[in-house]
């Protein structure tokens, strides 16, 4: 095989062990080489949906993926129970974080998602879905809660049931840009994306009225190309937001509480109990609520215990391939 023989691709579906690619002209399942499963080191270093590979065609529709191009936006969280990140979508331009209106809704919740899409180098957009269930002057406070804390936060409201608001998402989308959803499961992900498409290709599950709970519908990530051109990636819900090493993208996030640290009074002040911490100052006189207070240092704490976690295995990994050397060199002195 040469050079010239690979052609380029990106990544549309991803499956257990499997994935789907599409070149200029065709699409194929694809695997991966056993350089590149050998080679890995962390989930990351396998393909996602949205990645840009280079691919050799076996046949009509089987192709094998021999690299991974290098990626300009990565949005990927900490798995649950785990110290390592899991990548969920690569090369995306906006990631839409949707809530239901009715029942998803949490200002932490996008707190989490925001964290994790301002780590990514990716801009974010808020929507809210569901809109025609509760009434009209609820959703305006909740459309105020959000604009108060994420001031540069684009925030959409539409219906997907009833094809609300779906136009005006659909000329936000422009042509050759990859959006990416994600959410609760439940939250209507799906449906908005048929609704884009203007066809029902994705499968979805209306909420119990009695539970108030949604099922997963979606079991893969898949990336659909739109009429206009525009690509959109559905992802299955997310029950666990977990944050890794995004301590600048917490900062980021907590633009308000971010400009306050600056006046405390010890430069490396934790704003947990150190005397003349402006933050804490903020939130006695109001200023900035308890509950984005307490927020914020959830997700500090989480972010610093993953860094702390990653140096620690960063040293033992160190530690062990050292003692492995001793060990090597000591059995050779010894068979001499």
């Amino acid at each position: 095989m040469n050079i010239s023989d690979l052609k380029a691709a990106r990544v549309i579906a991803q499956y257990r062990g499997k994935y789907r690619v599409k070149s200029e002209h065709n699409e194929f399942w694809a695997e991966i080489t056993g350089k590149m499963m050998f080679a890995a080191g962390s989930p990351t270093d396998y393909p996602v949906v949205g990645d840009e590979v280079e691919i050799y065609q076996m046949s009509d529709d089987q192709a094998i993926i021999h690299k991974i191009l290098p990626r300009k936006s990565l949005l990927q969280r900490k798995s649950a129970g785990k110290d390592e990140l899991q990548p969920i979508a690569a090369n995306i331009d906006v990631a839409f974080v949707v809530q239901a209106v009715d029942r998803d809704f949490n200002l932490n919740r996008f707190e989490r998602y925001l964290t994790i899409i301002n780590a990514g180098k990716i801009k974010p957009m808020i929507i809210l879905n569901k809109i025609d269930l509760v009434p009209e002057e609820d959703l305006a406070k909740k459309v105020d809660q959000i604009k108060a804390r994420f001031k540069d936060v684009t925030v959409e409201t539409l219906s997907a049931a009833q094809s609300t608001g779906i136009e005006e998402l659909k000329r936000a989308i422009e042509h050759g840009k990859i959006y990416c959803f994600v959410g609760s499961s439940g939250v209507g992900k799906s449906s908005i994306i048929n609704k884009l498409l203007g066809q029902e290709l994705l499968k979805t599950k209306m909420i119990s009225a009695s539970t108030k709970k949604g099922k997963h519908v979606t079991t893969h990530r898949e990336l659909f190309v739109l009429d206009n051109g525009g690509m959109v990636i559905d992802n299955p819900g997310i029950r666990e937001v977990g944050v890794g090493d995004v301590s600048g993208a917490v900062d980021n996030v907590f633009g308000d509480i971010s400009e306050l640290a600056k006046h405390c009074k010890f430069d490396d002040c934790t704003h947990d109990h150190e005397p003349g911490c402006a933050v804490r100052a903020a939130v006695k006189d109001g200023r900035i609520s308890k509950e984005q207070y307490n927020s914020f240092m959830k997700l500090k704490k989480e972010a610093d215990y993953y860094a702390m976690s990653a140096l620690e295995k960063r040293r033992k990994d160190r530690s062990f391939g050292r003692m492995v050397k001793n060990v090597i060199k000591v059995k050779g002195k010894k068979g001499k």
